[in-house]
């Protein structure tokens, strides 16, 4: 441990067993469609919008560069309590705004319950029925374009 490790320290948002039930709920999803998820948390959104912070997550991650343009974003900051779903224009024209706002509403649902870690699994789960429903699984041309992992912002 350095001197100044207390400059880098990373806040634990979720336990080993809460990271592999987000990934793995990641991995069914994506199963059955080319469709893409991915989650991003940080501890404080730094910018006013928070529409505006996962777009600009959603590029830094390149989730843009997906063959169907169906990739969806998770944005999540902890201690700002704000979260958002930001999915590509693929995704997005097929669903239109209002499915996000209720995804929305439903994960704070969950989250108002202490009850984060499932909210996302929930959450991961619709969005893939969707994706499945819009984008399906295709044997011959799919392949996982992004990875599943979870990503740790500041």
């Amino acid at each position: 441990m350095g001197i100044f490790s207390f400059l880098h320290k990373h806040t634990e948002f979720f336990s080993a067993k809460d990271k592999e039930q987000i990934v793995q709920a990641i991995r069914n999803a994506e199963k059955e469609t080319s469709g893409e998820i991915r989650i991003y948390v940080e501890s404080h959104n730094s910018m006013v919008n928070v529409i505006d912070r996962a777009a600009e997550v959603f590029l830094k991650l390149n989730m843009q560069k997906t063959d169907e343009r169906n990739a969806v974003l998770l944005y999540i900051a902890m201690k700002d309590k704000e979260l958002a779903l930001f999915g590509d224009e693929g995704i997005y024209k097929r669903v239109g705004a209002d499915y996000w706002n209720n995804a929305v509403k439903e994960m704070i649902g969950e989250f108002s319950k202490e009850n984060i870690s499932n909210g996302i699994e929930k959450c991961i789960l619709h969005i893939g029925q969707t994706l499945k429903e819009k984008f399906p699984y295709d044997a011959a041309t799919d392949k996982n374009e992004l990875p599943d992992d979870i990503v740790f912002g500041k």
